[in-house]
């Protein structure tokens, strides 16, 4: 889902029970001036998401640089979706050096 905390009410009537935010705006404003606006909807609508029950995953263009500020600014992220990230850095750096890597940037802000 886009980052609009007015429609978080609406998935909660649909029946679900996490919503996946679409990070892509997030890793495009990533270290640009637009940064800090941009995140702060994606916190808004995970706050608006999780007080009509819902839980929040998050994914697209989530990578390690990228990971560790979303998850400081966005509270209670339960699972992200980094597999294509993931998979890129281990062919560089080898799937266990990869693996121990995010786990860092998820640990760094847990």
């Amino acid at each position: 889902m886009d980052p609009l905390p007015e429609a978080m009410a609406n998935a909660a009537a649909t029946g679900a029970e996490r919503v996946e935010l679409y990070t892509e705006p997030y890793a495009r404003a990533f270290g640009t001036a637009d940064e800090a606006a941009v995140i702060a909807r994606y916190a808004a609508a995970a706050r608006s998401a999780q007080s009509v029950g819902l839980g929040v995953n998050a994914g697209h263009d989530l990578n390690r640089d990228n990971l560790p500020q979303f998850l400081a600014a966005v509270a209670d992220v339960a699972e992200v979706s980094i597999g294509h990230a993931l998979i890129a850095d281990a062919l560089d750096l080898g799937l266990n050096a990869t693996v121990a890597a995010y786990l860092q940037a998820i640990g760094a802000q847990r």
